[in-house]
């Protein structure tokens, strides 16, 4: 039984087996018909896709054989008018070639003419020269000299013409610009002059000392001269006493201490108590009130100008310059002035005031130092601004003031222009006679040095001279070249306040006598 349902299982599986190949190869049957079908469209496509791309390509093909012989022909024509006008050229180069041939031929006729005439010019040059030689020769028959010397003469004369009137066009060129260009500076100086209102700045050497009455002068003295002797060690000034009524003289060079010591003596004779130690404590407690006023008097003078920004180290030499004096001129009254001119003058030439001002103030630090040294003030006050951080422009003024320094920049003339016009000003300076005797002096010297010269005068405070020349050495001209070399050596030689003009006079005179 078992061995059946075996066998019924195998046929079964067996059948299933066959069954499923014969399904299979049905379904690739079926799968290959679809596959040549679908192969027969790709063909049929490919046929049809064949046939266009042909198709556009005879389309492509003809076009471009269109398109080829369009430019076979439009290259053919450029050829063409290349050709005519390569042959216009070569019909025009023709032309010129026949026309130079032309021209060379009438150029060869013209050169035979030419050379005709030259042989005539020539030929009548030498007949010329024969006449002009045979001419000088008469010349010189009849003056008596040869060409040569004739000639000489004749550049000599002519060259102390040239000579003349180049220097009368010099002079006047010289006077032209000089007049032009002193009228503008007079100008913008009187301007800056008149806006500046200038103090009296003399200062004498000598304090006069008033006291309520002469027994004070006892005490003063003291016991054998001690009190006296004591106040000028600590002072460092002379204490005159003599026989003028209530008054004491305080002499010393050095403002500064004569200052204190009128203000020790004040002190001194109001409290009564006149002794050695008493006025060594005295003079000491003044002295630092003093250098407290300085510092006052200068940070007072910088707020008036409207400096700003100064060092203080500064401050303090600008106040100390209240207490210092220059050819008897209070040297803190001329800073001002100077400073106050700079300003003035470097509006009118639209420069900084602020700047010149500053540079004017503190032109003169260098003649108030705290310690000796060799070098001149405009150099010690250069440094003395650079050492304490001033700009460029004011160390350069500073410096440059006594042309110690080249000028750099444009505040520099200004400065010391400013810086004269103070110290000229009538009644800032005083000038010692012997000085001014002597310049008056190597003035007229000066002026007698030159030959022809009769005599010389120095006038008007020494600002004119006048030179009296002898008529039969010295001509008209040669006057105006005289008057023009002296005021150049002046010029370079000498030192002076202003300007000088130079006169020269020549008179001739006919005498004779009726008897």
């Amino acid at each position: 039984m078992n061995m059946t349902y075996i066998i019924i299982a195998i046929v079964t599986l067996l059948a299933g087996i066959v069954l499923g190949k014969i399904i299979f190869a049905k379904n690739t049957k079926q799968k290959i018909q679809d596959a040549e079908h679908e192969a027969q469209n790709i063909i049929s496509t490919a046929e049809t896709i064949k046939k266009e791309k042909i198709v556009e390509a005879k389309e492509k093909f003809v076009q471009l054989k269109a398109e080829f012989d369009k430019e076979v022909l439009d290259r053919n024509k450029k050829l063409g008018e290349s050709e005519n006008r390569y042959r216009q050229k070569e019909i025009s180069i023709n032309q010129k070639d026949a026309s130079f041939e032309k021209q060379i031929k009438e150029n060869e006729i013209i050169k035979e003419n030419l050379s005709r005439q030259l042989d005539v010019v020539a030929q009548k040059r030498n007949q010329l020269e024969k006449h002009q030689e045979e001419h000088i020769k008469r010349l010189e028959k009849i003056s008596g000299l040869t060409a040569e010397e004739a000639k000489s003469q004749l550049i000599e004369s002519l060259k102390q013409e040239v000579q003349t009137q180049a220097l009368q066009l010099q002079q006047e060129v010289i006077e032209e610009a000089r007049q032009k260009a002193n009228k503008e500076a007079r100008k913008i100086i009187i301007q800056s002059i008149q806006r500046t209102a200038a103090e009296q700045t003399i200062e004498n050497t000598v304090t006069i000392f008033n006291l309520e009455s002469d027994e004070i002068k006892g005490q003063i003295i003291g016991r054998e001269g001690r009190n006296i002797r004591t106040i000028e060690a600590a002072t460092g000034v002379d204490l005159i006493v003599d026989d003028t009524p209530e008054a004491i003289v305080l002499s010393s060079f050095d403002p500064l201490r004569r200052e204190i010591a009128r203000l020790s003596l004040q002190r001194l004779v109001a409290d009564g108590r006149i002794h050695p130690a008493r006025i060594e404590e005295v003079v000491e407690k003044t002295r630092k009130q003093l250098e407290e006023q300085v510092m006052e008097i200068g940070e007072r003078t910088v707020i008036e100008l409207g400096i700003h920004g100064l060092h203080k180290e500064l401050i303090r030499i600008v106040g100390k310059m209240r207490f210092r004096s220059s050819y008897g001129q209070n040297l803190l009254m001329h800073s001002r002035e100077v400073a106050n001119l700079c300003a003035t003058m470097s509006a009118e030439l639209g420069l900084s005031p602020k700047l010149a001002k500053r540079a004017g103030l503190l032109h003169d630090i260098g003649k108030v130092p705290d310690e000796e040294t060799e070098l001149s003030h405009a150099l010690l006050g250069a440094k003395l601004a650079e050492k304490y951080g001033e700009n460029p422009a004011v160390i350069n003024a500073i410096g440059a003031h006594h042309d110690e320094m080249e000028m750099q920049y444009i505040i520099s003339p200004i400065v010391q222009s400013c810086d004269a016009i103070s110290g000229a000003r009538p009644g800032a300076r005083r000038e010692i006679m012997q000085q001014y005797l002597k310049r008056i002096k190597d003035l007229e010297t000066l002026a007698m040095n030159y030959n022809g010269v009769e005599k010389a005068y120095a006038i008007q405070a020494g600002r004119e001279l006048r030179v009296i020349v002898e008529a039969e050495k010295v001509s008209d001209g040669d006057s105006d070249k005289l008057s023009f070399e002296i005021a150049q050596k002046i010029q370079n030689e000498m030192t002076y306040p202003g300007q000088i003009k130079v006169t020269v006079i020549r008179e001739k005179r006919a005498v004779n006598l009726a008897r």
